[in-house]
C-alpha cells in the first residue's frame, strides 16, 4: 500500500505541510509506505488544453515535457493520494490546481485504454488557510477527483481556517490524522473491485428505454391528478375574484 502525499503550499514548513505530514504519519502507522513532494520546488506547466481540439491527443505521457512526467508515474504506482492546499481566494493554490488540470492525461487514457488510469484510486484532501473559504477550497477539488475516478473514503477531508500552529489544534490534527488512515483503509477495501466505471452504450440505451417507459406511466398517473387540482385552483380562484 503506497500513499502519495502532495504538498500544494510554496511554504514547505507551514500548516499544509504540518497537517499533510500528520496524515502521512498516519498512513504508516496503518502499514503504508509514503512519499511527499512539494510542488513548488518542480517545473509545472499550465495545462494546454489539447482535448479541446482532438480528444485523443490528451494522454499518458502528456505532450508538455516538464516534471509532471515523473509525477505521473508515481501517482500510477501509489494507491492513494493526499492532496494539501492553502486556501486561495477560496480555492486552491494555483501549483496544485495546476497538478490537479494535468491530471487530466490519466484520466483521459479512457479515450485510448478505455478507462481512466486513475480509477479507483483513493484521495483525500487537506485544506488550510488564515481565513475562510476552506469547504469551497475542498469541494472544487472533490469533485473534479470524483470526476477523474478517484474515491474519496469517509472522513477523507480536514481543513483549518485560523491563525497559529495548526499543531495546537487536536481536533483538526485528530482530522488530518483520519484522512491519511481512511485513505489507507479505503485503498485496501477496494483492491478486488476491478472496473468501476462502466462504458457501454447498450446498457444505457437499454436503461434509458426501461426509464422512459416508467417515466411515461408515472407521469400518465400523475397528470390526471395533477388536472384535477388545477381546476380546483382555477374554481377557487374564480369564487374570490367574484367577490
Amino acid at each position: 500500500m503506497k500513499v502519495l502525499g502532495v504538498n500544494g503550499s510554496p511554504r514547505r514548513y507551514g500548516n499544509t505541510y504540518k497537517l499533510l505530514e500528520v496524515a502521512l504519519l498516519a498512513a504508516e502507522e496503518e502499514g503504508a509506505e509514503t512519499e511527499l513532494v512539494d510542488l513548488y520546488d518542480l517545473e509545472i506547466r499550465s495545462c494546454l488544453g489539447c482535448l479541446s481540439d482532438e480528444p485523443r491527443a490528451c494522454g499518458y505521457p502528456c505532450v508538455l515535457d516538464d516534471d509532471m512526467r515523473p509525477l505521473y508515474d508515481a501517482v500510477l504506482e501509489a494507491d492513494a493520494l493526499v492532496l494539501a492546499t492553502p486556501i486561495y481566494w477560496y480555492g486552491p493554490s494555483g501549483r496544485l490546481k495546476d497538478f490537479v488540470d494535468r491530471l487530466t492525461a490519466l484520466e483521459n487514457m479512457v479515450h485510448h485504454s478505455g478507462y481512466s488510469w486513475v480509477e479507483g484510486k483513493v484521495a483525500g484532501v487537506i485544506a488550510v488557510g488564515n481565513d475562510g473559504g476552506g469547504p469551497h477550497a475542498i469541494s472544487t477539488l472533490l469533485l473534479t477527483l470524483v470526476e477523474m475516478g478517484f474515491l474519496i473514503p469517509p472522513w477523507g477531508i480536514a481543513y483549518y481556517a485560523a491563525k497559529g500552529d495548526v499543531l495546537d489544534d487536536e481536533e483538526v490534527v485528530v482530522d488530518a490524522a483520519n484522512v491519511g488512515r481512511s485513505v489507507v483503509l479505503a485503498a485496501r477495501a477496494v483492491k478486488e473491485v476491478g472496473r468501476w466505471y462502466d462504458p457501454s452504450k447498450e446498457r444505457a440505451r437499454r436503461l434509458a428505454l426501461k426509464a422512459r417507459r416508467l417515466a411515461a406511466k408515472r407521469a400518465a398517473e400523475v397528470r390526471a391528478k395533477r388536472a384535477r387540482l388545477v381546476n380546483e385552483a382555477l374554481k377557487l380562484a374564480s369564487e374570490h375574484a367574484l367577490r
